[in-house]
């Protein structure tokens, strides 16, 4: 017979929490806590010294900011309820038990998502060209006189942005919706069947109210994603024209390795988009409720 010593088998729960704890604390509150220092700071990469609130006052007068800034909350504001909605009702239709192909149409909703960012915005740059796909669709059913000019237009490009977005990430959040709408209770239908509600009363009336963790979920994750948002505007428009599509990633991107190098202004920024992540959250949180 085994003795067991102090080599014993049995499950040691500090040691399985001790690793991960270090890992975030060097992973991410160390290099938070380094890039807060570094937005008091000034100055070459090789050079730099305090500079205390100057780089968030300098936020006060810099145009370039308040554009990105503003073309930031716009993206928020416009398509992150577009996506969501389109996100519930395509689950809804495919969750559907008569439809017919569902997997085969669930996988084509979901290839967005894994598809390269380079090979999709080539894409969505040749299709909205000034002689594209598009706009040959748009010009044969008599719903334009002239090309739209997606790339080249202030108002057109943000267009394409949230385009862009919606169709890369609606069938992330279908994926969501549809597993928590197979956890609702069948008998809850049925009992809305009985009473005589339709189809439409019963996806506001029963599905949305049982989706409503689910939706404050995707909710905050799509927040944070937009107001992170850089790939998209990088590969199709680059922030233009006339940084009229510029986003506060990009921004800080063109801060730390396209203009002279400002380390300390990027991080600036870049708090900037914590302290609106975190404000957003609260209020998601609040207006979800405490469950």
């Amino acid at each position: 017979m085994i003795k067991k010593g102090k080599f014993s088998t049995k499950k040691n729960g500090t040691g399985f929490i001790i690793l991960p704890v270090l890992l975030i604390i060097l992973l991410v509150f160390i290099p938070m806590i380094q890039a807060l220092f570094t937005s008091f700071q000034s100055g070459t990469p090789i050079n730099m010294s305090f500079n205390g609130l100057g780089n968030y006052q300098r936020m006060l007068t810099d145009t370039t900011f308040r554009k990105a800034f503003f073309n930031t909350f716009l993206y928020l504001i416009i398509q992150v309820p577009i996506m969501l909605f389109l996100a519930l009702i395509i689950s809804a239709i495919l969750n559907d038990k008569k439809m017919k192909f569902k997997g085969f149409f669930r996988t084509a909703m979901f290839l967005p998502c894994i598809t390269s960012l380079v090979s999709y915005s080539l894409v969505m740059k040749s299709l909205f060209a000034a002689n594209g796909f598009v706009n040959q669709i748009l010009s044969n059913l008599n719903l334009i006189s002239a090309p739209i000019q997606w790339l080249t237009h202030p108002i057109w490009a943000k267009v394409l942005i949230i385009i862009s977005i919606t169709w890369r990430w609606v069938g992330y959040n279908m994926i969501f919706f549809i597993s928590g709408m197979q956890n609702i209770d069948p008998s809850i239908y049925e009992a809305a069947d009985m009473d005589g509600a339709s189809s439409t009363q019963q996806f506001f009336k029963v599905t949305i109210p049982n989706l409503k963790p689910i939706i404050l979920f995707t909710t905050i994750t799509s927040t944070i994603g937009t107001l992170q948002l850089f790939d998209e505007v990088q590969n199709i428009t680059l922030g233009g024209p006339a940084n009229a599509t510029l986003t506060l990633s990009q921004y800080i991107y063109n801060l730390s390795y396209k203009f002279t190098p400002n380390f300390g202004y990027a991080a600036a920024v870049s708090f900037v988009i914590v302290i609106a992540i975190i404000i957003l959250t609260i209020i998601q949180n609040k207006v979800g409720g405490e469950k």
